[in-house]
């Protein structure tokens, strides 16, 4: 990763990755494409290959994040879909024109319209959010417990029951917060006992 900017999350799913460019949305946010070419890292770390990117493209991107994060959000409470967002995710999956490749070693590629096509990307991105809302895909969609988080994430568990948008992060941080309240709990409870002697 580029020196200065934050680490990206990455994950599994497409579509949930993408809103995590976006973190710590209820606390401190953490904006992980600040500008048009870390977007272009992005893209490229999660194959989806451009060369450059506009000022004007990240904010279309930061766009359709948004619409994401809102749709899937509303789908993990199971509330409804806002409309506004329904209708910014089928306005990029319409516009993209990526074409999936199969290559010789069986794997999938996209090939784009043209090198620089940051539309097209993210049409594979509406796409993939698209199939997941509409509930086509082995899984469900679920909230961060991390009260500062609350990241979408898609749950692909066995039991379903996952709690962290990312074990290495929010996971983590509150296995250690809990650890030291404990901790202190303890430690105030042997004092007061100490005390009582």
């Amino acid at each position: 990763m580029r020196a200065g900017f934050p680490e990206f999350r990455l994950g599994s799913v497409l579509a949930t990755s993408f809103t995590g460019t976006l973190t710590e949305r209820n606390g401190d946010p953490v904006e992980r494409i600040p500008t048009p070419q870390r977007l272009v890292d992005w893209l490229v770390v999660n194959g989806l290959a451009v060369d450059s990117c506009t000022a004007a493209q990240l904010e279309r991107a930061r766009e359709l994040r948004e619409a994401i994060h809102a749709a899937a959000t509303a789908a993990a409470l199971q509330n409804a879909l806002p409309v506004s967002a329904i209708q910014v995710i089928n306005d990029f999956s319409i516009q993209g024109r990526a074409a999936a490749i199969l290559t010789p070693e069986r794997t999938r590629e996209w090939r784009f319209s043209s090198a620089s096509c940051v539309e097209d990307a993210l049409g594979v991105i509406a796409a993939d959010a698209i199939s997941i809302l509409a509930g086509e895909r082995d899984g469900k969609l679920a909230l961060c417990a991390s009260p500062t988080c609350r990241a979408a994430f898609f749950d692909t568990s066995q039991s379903r029951t996952r709690k962290w948008c990312d074990m290495n992060t929010c996971g983590n941080r509150q296995k250690k917060a809990r650890f030291h309240a404990n901790h202190r709990k303890n430690e105030n409870s042997a004092r007061a006992g100490a005390g009582q002697s």
